[in-house]
């Protein structure tokens, strides 16, 4: 088992400092973490709201509005689900010393995009040649 990593509270990762050193990998584990943790009970409000909505409304506009507002809330925990997925993905590289690097070219994602974006697998220019790349192939 690993020590525990001091981090100030005030802490943000910096350029000066070595590249996914023990206090980065630590603070985008605990930012990952919360992130996580938010999602999660955001995904229990939205089950427990829509037990209690799953009731019969006979008004048929009622309805319809309650069967739409149902179908939105169900894309947004799908969303959800397949970010915490993501999540889960990033706290595995963290762990096997993967995390932070590019998964195509294997340079170091910039740490403004890793705070901005934690779960990131690709640098920057990386991942808009990859966007590029399916635009022009969804077009065919």
């Amino acid at each position: 088992m690993k020590a525990e990593v001091f981090l100030p509270e005030d802490y943000r990762p910096a350029e000066d400092e070595p590249f996914m050193n023990e206090r980065q990998l630590e603070y985008f584990r605990r930012k990952l973490m919360m992130w996580k943790a938010d999602l999660m009970n955001g995904s229990r409000e939205t089950i427990e709201g829509l037990q209690d909505s799953a009731r019969n409304v006979p008004d048929l506009a009622d309805r319809a509005s309650e069967e739409t507002d149902r179908a939105l809330e169900l894309r947004t925990r799908d969303r959800q689900r397949k970010l915490v997925a993501k999540i889960d993905s990033a706290l595995r590289r963290i762990e096997n010393g993967e995390y932070g690097y590019c998964e195509v070219t294997g340079e170091p994602i910039s740490l403004k995009r890793l705070d901005a974006r934690p779960i990131a697998t690709m640098t920057l220019e990386a991942q808009e040649k990859h966007e590029r790349r399916e635009r022009v192939h969804r077009d065919d």
